[in-house]
C-alpha cells in the first residue's frame, strides 16, 4: 500500500515512465536499423538486433511474473529498470552488429520485466473501481510509445546519432528508478523458489528457431531448404518439450489451469492477435508515407500521430466504462472498429489523399486502443492475488509473441510480394529500365535525392508494387482480425463489479 495520496501520484509517475521507455524501444531501434546497419556494417546479421531483445523479453515476462507472485513486486520492477538502463548504456557504445545484439538481448531482460509488473502494481494499490481508469491510462501510454517511438527514432537519427536512441532512455529510466524506490512500499513476502528453467530454456529456443525460420524463408535460403526445414523441425520439437515441461513443473511459466477460465482465455488470444496485426501498421504505413507518397522518414513518423490519439481515446474509453459494462461489449466496439479501419487500409494507393489515410489510422487506432486497457484487466478479472503478477505477465506474453511472429511473417509476405510484382512489372522491359532497378538499393530507392533522379515511367511502376505489397499485407490482416471476432463473442458476460468484497493486497 503507498503511504499517501501524494506518493501514490510518484508511484504512478514511476511506472508511466517505466512503461513509456520499455514500450517505445524497439519501435525507435526499428526506425533507426537501416542507419545502423550501414554504420556497422552487418546487413547479413542485423535480425538479430530486433530478435536478440524481442525474444529475452517474451522469456522474461512470464519468468519475472511468477518471480513477483513469490517474493514480490518492487524488488523484480527496480531489477528490471537497472538491467533495462544498463543494456541501453551498452547498447550506445555497440561497434558491430554482433556487440549490439548481445547488449539487446540484455536490454530484453529488463524489458520482461516492466510491463507485466507495472500493470499488476496498479491492481495492488488500486481498488476494483479505480482500476480501469488506471490500466486505461497506463494503455495509453503503451499505445503513444508504440505509434510515437518511430518519430522519435527518426529524429535523432537524422539530426543527432542512432546511438542516442539508446542513451535517450537513461534520464527516463533513472526518474521512474527515483519515483519507485522513494515513493513505492510494499510487505516483504518470502516464498521457496522453484523456477521453470526447462521451461524457460524450450520456449527460447523454439521461438528463437521459428523467427529465423520465417526471417530467412524465401530470401537467404528456399523454403524447401535443409536450413528452413532444420528450422521448423527445431521450432516443432522444442515448442512440444515446453509444453510437457509446463505440464511436470511445479510452478510453470505459464500455468495452463488459467486457461480453463474462459474470460482469461479468450483474452490471450486477442492479445496475440492484436499484437500481431498492430505492430504491422506501426512499420507499414511510415514505409507507405515514404515510399509511395515520397515523405522524409522524419514526415512517415509524424503521420502517425492520428493512430496514436485514436489509440489514447479507445483506451481511454475502455478503462473508464469497463466497470459499467461487460467486457465482451467494449471489446465488440473495439474489433469492429479495428476490422473497418484495417480493411479501409488495405484499399490505399498512390492516389489516396491524405486527409483518408488520417481517417482510416484514427480508426484502427480506436479499435487497437481499447486492447491495452482492457485485455490486461480481463486477464487478472477475479484472480487471488498471489497469481496477478502470472496472469499479468502471461497476457504481456502472448502480445509480445504476437508481435514478433506479426512483424515477421507479414514483413516476409510485404517482401515477397514486392519482390514478385517487380519481376512480373518488369519482366518484359528488359534493357535500361530493368537493370536500372536492379543495381537500385532499395533502402535508398525512395529518399528524395534518389527518388529524383528515376525516370517518372519507372518510378511509378516501382511505387505502385510497394503500394501493393502493403495494402495487400493489410488486406491478410483482416483474416486475424476476423478470428480476434470470434474470441471476442466467446468471452461471456463478465464484468467488474465495483461493490464487490475488498480483496486482500499484496502489498502495503
Amino acid at each position: 500500500m503507498v503511504k499517501n495520496e501524494n506518493h501514490l501520484r510518484f508511484v504512478v509517475a514511476g511506472l508511466l515512465l517505466g512503461i513509456l521507455m520499455s514500450a517505445m524501444d524497439n519501435t525507435i531501434v526499428a526506425t533507426a536499423l537501416g542507419t545502423i546497419v550501414a554504420d556497422l556494417h552487418g546487413a547479413d546479421q542485423f535480425v538479430w538486433v530486433t530478435s536478440a531483445y524481442m525474444v529475452a523479453v517474451m522469456a522474461g515476462m512470464p519468468i519475472f511474473g511468477k518471480l513477483s507472485d513469490m517474493y514480490g513486486r518492487k524488488r523484480f520492477f527496480l531489477f528490471g529498470l537497472s538491467i533495462f538502463l544498463l543494456g541501453s548504456i551498452l547498447c550506445g557504445t555497440a561497434q558491430s552488429i554482433v556487440q549490439l545484439s548481445i547488449y539487446r538481448a540484455i536490454q530484453g531482460i529488463g524489458g520482461g520485466a516492466l510491463m507485466p509488473i507495472a500493470f499488476t502494481i496498479v491492481f495492488d494499490i488500486f481498488p476494483p473501481e479505480k482500476r480501469g481508469k488506471m490500466t486505461g491510462l497506463l494503455g495509453a501510454v503503451f499505445g503513444s510509445a508504440s505509434v510515437f517511438g518511430p518519430l522519435l527514432g527518426a529524429y535523432i537519427t537524422e539530426y543527432i546519432n542512432w546511438h542516442w536512441i539508446f542513451y535517450v532512455n537513461v534520464p527516463i529510466g533513472a526518474l521512474s528508478l527515483f519515483f519507485i524506490v522513494r515513493f513505492y512500499h510494499e510487505t516483504a513476502k518470502t516464498t521457496k523458489q522453484n523456477i521453470d528453467w526447462w521451461g524457460a530454456i524450450t520456449l527460447v529456443i523454439g521461438v528463437v528457431s521459428v523467427m529465423f525460420a520465417l526471417e530467412l524463408g524465401g530470401k537467404k535460403y528456399d523454403w524447401s531448404s535443409w536450413q528452413i526445414i532444420t528450422l521448423f523441425a527445431v521450432f516443432a520439437v522444442f515448442i512440444i518439450g515446453f509444453f510437457v515441461a509446463e505440464t511436470k513443473a511445479k510452478d510453470p511459466i505459464i500455468s495452463f489451469w488459467m486457461f480453463k477460465r474462459r474470460l482469461f482465455a479468450t483474452s490471450q488470444v486477442l492479445a496475440f492477435l492484436y499484437g500481431a496485426t498492430f505492430i504491422i501498421l506501426t512499420v507499414f504505413i511510415p514505409i507507405f508515407v515514404q515510399a509511395v507518397y515520397g515523405g522524409s522518414a522524419t514526415n512517415a513518423g509524424l503521420i502517425l500521430t492520428p493512430m496514436t490519439l485514436g489509440s489514447v481515446v479507445g483506451s481511454a474509453i475502455g478503462g473508464i466504462f469497463q466497470t459499467k459494462t461487460s467486457f465482451r461489449k467494449l471489446m465488440s466496439i473495439s474489433i469492429i472498429a479495428y476490422i473497418i479501419g484495417m480493411f479501409s487500409l488495405s484499399t490505399l494507393t498512390p492516389d489516396t489523399a491524405r486527409w483518408m489515410l488520417t481517417i482510416f489510422m484514427i480508426l484502427v487506432g480506436f479499435g487497437v486502443g481499447f486492447s491495452f486497457s482492457l485485455l490486461p484487466t480481463a486477464s487478472t478479472h477475479k484472480m487471488e492475488p498471489q497469481y496477478r503478477g502470472s496472469a499479468n505477465s502471461t497476457n504481456a506474453f502472448f502480445r509480445s509473441l504476437g508481435m514478433t511472429l506479426g512483424v515477421t511473417i507479414f514483413g516476409s509476405i510485404q517482401g515477397n510480394t514486392l519482390a514478385d510484382k517487380l519481376k512480373e512489372t518488369f519482366a518484359g522491359m528488359g534493357g535500361a529500365a530493368g537493370n536500372s532497378f536492379s543495381s537500385a538499393n532499395s533502402q535508398s530507392l525512395f529518399e528524395p535525392a534518389t527518388r529524383a533522379k528515376i525516370p517518372a515511367p519507372i518510378l511509378d511502376k516501382i511505387v505502385d508494387a510497394m503500394s501493393y505489397s502493403i495494402t495487400h499485407s493489410f488486406a491478410l490482416a483482416v483474416i486475424p482480425l476476423l478470428v480476434a471476432a470470434v474470441a471476442v463473442a466467446m468471452m461471456g458476460n463478465s464484468r467488474i463489479e465495483i461493490n464487490q468484497t475488498k480483496e486482500a493486497s499484496t502489498s502495503k
